[in-house]
């Protein structure tokens, strides 16, 4: 039998209201976080999820804050200025930690054997007076953005593995990755180890030398780590959850757009063309392109966690006096979140 107009009408408005609430619901529902993010290639894993609707699925409504370096970010990340960040394991992020302000949840970035990593660079004046290598840079200047920065940590382990110390190599603090980059174009430092978009950049540009590559020096690096505050990982672990699947599903097609490249060069170009919203905002798309392509380094799949390079971090902060002595691997991971391998 075929329903009346009337209850063909009833039917649809009851349907209409039901779908109105639904959307309310949908719309009232997303939890608003602050993610803290540097402009680099490696963070594009959070762009990804943004820009893909990723965090949308998990219910999460993302407002970015942008850092020039590390340590600020951890500090942000305790103050509860920012929800969850995105970078290398520093100094102060290790004191935070200390104090019970901050917990690493899950990895990032990492070296990979056969994929281009972060590269060893040297001024062209450098370069001139024989800086053709590593095992060279003895007596000479590096540059870093803190004392206690993952750039510290690999002047470090160069100059270990090559025999001198690090007194012997003038680490020189200059903040900010930009001013970094001045530094060595114009040749006021002779030194620097940074993520192979930036470096391949300069040195095709004719701006700076590649003298080695930081896996040679440091294998298996986790070089960045995915953490929140203390608070939200132990009273807010549905949360984390929603953020880390959204953020994996986002590495997962970065990974397979521009590392694996399974996606064909269109795939290639869609990515490029993403990220380009974050990275490289203040060049065209044409010139910003080839940098983003070209320096892709694997994301950790399902964010997992190289335990045992966290450990290698920690107890070299600790040998240098840039972590709390009593600080335990404990303290800084929260394992319950992703693998750990």
């Amino acid at each position: 039998m075929k329903l009346s107009l009337r209850k063909t009408l009833m039917c649809a408005a009851t349907a209409a209201m039901a779908f109105a609430a639904f959307s309310s619901v949908s719309a009232t529902a997303a939890d608003k976080i602050r993610v803290g993010t540097i402009r680099l290639i490696s963070h594009s894993a959070s762009y990804v999820a943004f820009e893909r609707g990723y965090f949308a699925e998990q219910g999460l409504d993302v407002e970015y804050k942008f850092f020039q370096a590390a340590q600020p970010m951890a500090v942000a990340i305790a103050s509860g200025d920012v929800d969850f960040g995105l970078t290398a394991i520093s100094g102060g992020l290790l004191g935070l930690a200390d104090k019970g302000a901050v917990k690493v949840i899950g990895g990032a970035l990492h070296e990979e054997p056969g994929i281009d990593g972060q590269i060893i660079i040297a001024s062209n004046k450098a370069y001139e007076e024989g800086v053709t290598e590593p095992s060279k840079l003895k007596g000479r200047t590096f540059g870093i953005t803190q004392a206690g920065s993952s750039f510290h940590y690999m002047a470090s382990r160069i100059a270990a593995k090559e025999g001198f110390t690090l007194n012997e190599l003038k680490v020189k603090p200059l903040q900010k990755v930009g001013a970094i980059i001045g530094a060595l174009t114009s040749g006021q430092i002779d030194a620097w180890s940074i993520q192979p978009h930036i470096a391949k950049a300069l040195v095709e540009a004719g701006s700076a030398k590649k003298i080695g590559m930081v896996s040679d020096y440091i294998p298996d690096y986790q070089v960045t780590t995915i953490f929140t505050s203390t608070d939200i990982a132990e009273n807010k672990p549905d949360l984390v959850k929603r953020f880390l699947a959204a953020y994996s599903k986002g590495a997962a097609a970065f990974n397979a757009a521009l590392v694996d490249k399974t996606e064909g060069e269109e795939g290639q170009i869609a990515m490029a063309k993403l990220i380009h919203k974050y990275v490289y905002v203040d060049r065209p798309f044409e010139k910003a392109s080839k940098s983003i392509i070209s320096g892709a380094m694997r994301l950790n799949q399902n964010a997992k966690l190289d335990l045992s390079s966290v450990e290698n971090q920690l107890d070299w902060f600790k040998a240098e006096g840039l972590s709390p002595e009593g600080l335990t691997i404990d303290d800084l991971v929260n394992k319950s979140f992703v693998e750990i391998y």
